[in-house]
């Protein structure tokens, strides 16, 4: 009984300082229970693979690229991962698990083309279904490559698509599928495939039946109002793709049985969410302020000196809520 009240009070002693390293021989005296319950109340243990509010990543498969990393319109094989995290293999979205196979369609999300005033056609072969998208997709070829785009709403088979990164001094009369940047279109343009740093490829509007409307311009931004009604300013280079993406009817269809859930890799759910219809009263919030993306800046390096036996060992200033 001794013994344990003697490691409640040491891992109570422990919890309030600072983690330092230990040497071998001052780790051996501890007991191993004092070590567990150490090492538990350093860190939480729930918290360390929880995706951050901007930590974006796939949870429902994930793609086996080409070893030599070239692109190839090949259907790529999948692993799913029900929602587990692809290294540790904890559950981080606990809706997903299940579904059909399917492979990856890779897309090209670079529209990039010439910047001397001439343009890059392209023919369109066909427009078929992506399993791993809500839009649907067109395969494009010119000369001897292809390569996977999103399909526009009134895309067809054998028209022909331009891509361009000129900015002109007069705004260009565009065309649904065709690629400009942004600096290059009129207002009132609907876009997709928007990119937000030029050459970083295509990031906003890429769901099915989206688009974003080129509203104004102002110094040396253009300003695109995303499906949100969010405002960007965004680079005049930045391209985007003219039209309102495909498959519009996306969001009206109806999953109708629990069986088809699950074939779009849907765990069950207990039937009592029911969706808020704003009838007890849901609040309206103003947008928010328009943001501006910028290129990332490199780190400068920088060394950190710490010396361990100078100063005190915590903050002076104790962590309550008194005012001090």
């Amino acid at each position: 009984m001794a013994s344990v009240r003697g490691v409640a009070a040491l891992c109570q002693h422990l919890s309030g300082l600072t983690l330092r390293v230990t040497p071998p021989a001052a780790t051996s005296m501890l007991a191993p229970a004092s070590c567990a319950a150490l090492q538990v109340r350093s860190f939480n243990i729930y918290r360390i693979d929880r995706p951050k509010p901007s930590d974006k990543k796939n949870y429902r498969y994930q793609v086996h690229y080409p070893e030599d990393g070239q692109y190839t319109i090949k259907p790529l094989k999948t692993t799913k991962l029900a929602g587990r995290h692809p290294e540790t293999g904890r559950i981080i979205v606990g809706t997903l698990g299940g579904g059909a196979k399917r492979n990856y369609r890779w897309i090209d999300w670079h529209r990039t083309g010439p910047t001397d005033g001439t343009f890059l056609e392209e023919r369109i072969i066909h427009i078929q279904y992506d399993p791993n998208r809500s839009s649907k997709i067109a395969l494009v070829g010119s000369g001897d490559s292809l390569r996977y785009i999103l399909a526009t709403e009134n895309m067809k088979k054998g028209d022909l698509i331009k891509t361009s990164s000129y900015i002109p001094r007069i705004p260009v009369r565009p065309k649904e599928g065709d690629a400009y940047p942004l600096g290059a279109l009129p207002s009132g343009t609907l876009v997709n495939c928007v990119e937000i740093l030029p050459g970083d490829g295509a990031r906003m509007v890429k769901a099915a039946g989206c688009s974003g409307t080129v509203l104004r311009k102002i110094g040396e931004k253009v300003v695109v109002q995303l499906p949100t009604k969010r405002e960007l300013a965004l680079d005049p280079k930045c391209m985007a793709t003219v039209g309102r993406l495909s498959n519009i009817t996306h969001g009206q269809q109806h999953i109708g049985s629990a069986q088809r859930s699950r074939w779009l890799g849907y765990r069950p759910v207990s039937g009592l969410w029911q969706r808020k219809t704003g009838y007890h009263g849901r609040k309206i919030r103003p947008l928010p302020p328009m943001k501006s993306y910028e290129p990332f800046k490199e780190d400068v390096p920088f060394t950190q000196y710490t010396v361990n036996s100078e100063g005190p060992g915590k903050p002076i200033i104790p962590s309550t809520d008194r005012v001090t």
